[in-house]
């Protein structure tokens, strides 16, 4: 069969229209029902959701654009996706901005450079907002956002541009927690894995972490730059041990992904955790819950984090002109796991 002959033989697309005449309801009252923000009888929205199942309707999101002036696209840009926090928090993000009616464009990323392309990419198709994790912009990027009228969100990220919004845990406040948790514990030798020397959350959390210790009368930690939030750079990390002018006796990692790099560096130097060195790092992932690492952290407030957004997310659907604000989320509690120990020193 001819390609034009099955296009004659295909049933033409559904419209509002024929929905609403084979419900008997006006095309308005129809078209509510798939907003979840829109006013509309629960009774009436599960009539017309269950009648358009039936008959194979779906809205069309491009003509709903051009009648509302929105997308209803919030375009995600990550440019960390293989560290396992992200991929966690972009699903149950995801699933949270679905059922605000929203619908997720995902680009990943390496490099600075490729996020800028990336968010180029994106304002191609009018997102209503875009949601940059672990990625910097630079400021020719933020102003085109701007010029297009999207508001960026920096999600455990913060941004130089006073323009842009952004929800981060407060970093300086773990960094602190760990300082107490490792003194609180008698260790007296502390060394700090730093990753991206750029990144705000290995800023804050290395600035917390030495401020916190030098207060509690400990010297300042010993940085190892491993210079990524990597397995690969934690465990290369671990190397660079025996450079320091003293063993250190607690260690804390810039996050997760990293300390268990260094973690198993370190065992394979033939070093003994705990017993020769306590490791701390910071989100709490799934891996970090798996016997064969069982790592002491800190843990991220995802889900108030999360909450924060989705509460900006809709806030900016009404009111794109606010003013940009920066929330910051206090950590959760040290957790406890098999990587640290209390010292006591005679």
């Amino acid at each position: 069969m001819s390609v034009i002959a099955r296009n004659k033989n295909s049933k033409p697309r559904l419209t509002v229209k024929d929905l609403a005449r084979d419900l008997g309801m006006s095309v308005s009252t129809v078209s509510r029902a798939f907003h979840a923000d829109a006013v509309i009888a629960k009774g009436t929205r599960d009539v017309v959701l269950n009648r358009a199942r039936e008959i194979g309707y779906s809205p069309n999101p491009f003509a709903r654009s051009l009648i509302t002036k929105k997308t209803r696209i919030v375009g995600v840009v990550v440019a960390d996706i293989k560290n396992p926090f992200y991929p966690e928090v972009l699903t149950r993000l995801t699933t949270e901005l679905r059922a605000i009616d929203m619908n997720v464009m995902l680009v990943a990323a390496d490099q600075s450079g490729e996020v800028d392309q990336a968010l180029r990419l994106l304002l191609n198709y009018q997102p209503d907002l875009a949601i940059i994790l672990a990625a910097t912009l630079s400021s020719e990027a933020a102003q085109e956002c701007r010029k297009a009228g999207t508001p960026v969100i920096f999600f455990n990220r913060l941004s130089a541009d006073d323009h842009a919004f952004g929800i981060s845990c407060d970093n300086i406040l773990g960094g602190r927690s760990i300082a107490d948790y490792l003194a609180d514990t008698g260790h007296r030798r502390l060394a700090y894995i730093a990753a991206l020397a750029d990144a705000s959350t290995n800023v804050a959390r290395h600035r917390g972490f030495s401020e916190r210790a030098v207060e509690r009368g400990l010297a300042a930690p010993a940085v190892i730059d491993a210079g990524q939030f990597s397995y690969h750079a934690g465990y290369e990390a671990a190397r660079k041990l025996r450079d320091l002018e003293e063993m250190p006796d607690g260690v804390f990692c810039a996050n997760d992904i990293l300390a268990i790099g260094f973690l198993d560096g370190v065992r394979e130097l033939g070093f003994n955790v705990p017993d020769d060195l306590s490791i701390m790092g910071f989100d709490d992932i799934e891996m970090a819950h798996w016997p064969s690492h069982g790592l002491t952290t800190v843990k991220q407030p995802i889900e108030k984090m999360l909450e924060a957004t989705i509460s900006l997310a809709k806030e900016l659907g009404t009111n794109a002109g606010r003013e940009p604000v920066v929330q910051m989320i206090a950590p959760g509690a040290v957790i406890e796991r098999a990587t640290t120990r209390r010292r006591h020193y005679d």
